[in-house]
């Protein structure tokens, strides 16, 4: 059964302390299963280029190219859905998700470009953490069926394929999203927090904790230096990467 070889991938994985051995135990798995192309990425953040944020990947010639010239990361419905999901999905799951969306158009003419380049359709599996959505693996190429089952096990894959490879290719990286979160916040700073990241204003938040908006504003502050935000917008995103409010 093809489902062995992932079962007997996993089981080596650990045992494999080379970037290399790696790649090449996850590229027999995909031969196995038909899939031509992959990619194990670092989700980007708005600033960055995610192509530097590839730990290992097979993509046909010319689309990486093509991808970043036509800006597609910036609609392309399946990175999109992943914020949504919490499991692996086929990429035509995704433009149904977008039925309303006002660009909607360019992600179909975006699918039917990849498929000029061989990505008829394909998977992708996101990789979550303490600070949410952290990357994905996505395969592709030839149209191939996975049932439930496989489904689990390739999850399972990209967990830890992801993992394994930060680990080994960017140790930094990797001790941030895995350390334990040290931010000291006192129970109003936590208070004020949460209501912020409600939407509420520092008027609002006074009235509720029945504060004068100067110690609110005070909070604020202490805040955004302890979280080592630029401002509070900025606060509420890093509490949310942080786990710190859900």
């Amino acid at each position: 059964m093809k489902i062995t070889s992932i079962i007997d991938f996993l089981d080596s994985i650990n045992d494999l302390d080379k970037q290399s051995d790696i790649i090449d135990k996850l590229e027999s798995v995909l031969d196995t299963y038909g899939f031509d192309f992959y990619g194990v990425i670092r989700q980007p953040k708005a600033s960055e280029d995610p192509l530097s944020l590839v730990l290992a990947g097979r993509w046909p010639d010319g689309w990486p190219a093509r991808y970043m010239q036509k800006k597609y990361v910036l609609i392309d419905p399946t990175i999109r859905f992943l914020g949504h999901a919490r499991k692996g999905f086929s990429w035509a799951e995704a433009i149904p998700a977008f039925q309303s969306d006002p660009h909607r158009r360019r992600m179909q003419r975006m699918m039917v470009d990849s498929m000029k380049y061989g990505l008829e359709s394909g998977y992708i599996f996101p990789v979550h953490g303490r600070r949410g959505l952290l990357g994905n693996l996505s395969i592709g190429g030839r149209h191939v069926d996975l049932s439930p089952l496989e489904m689990i096990q390739f999850d399972a894959m990209a967990k830890i394929v992801f993992w394994r490879l930060l680990e080994l290719t960017d140790p930094i990286i990797n001790e941030e999203l895995t350390s334990t979160v040290d931010v000291q916040l006192t129970r109003r700073e936590m208070e004020a927090l949460s209501y912020l990241a409600d939407g509420m204003t520092s008027n609002e938040i006074a009235a509720v904790l029945k504060l004068s908006n100067h110690t609110v504003d005070w909070y604020m502050n202490a805040l955004q230096i302890k979280l080592k935000a630029k401002n509070r917008h900025h606060a509420v995103a890093i509490a949310f990467r942080l786990g710190l409010i859900s």
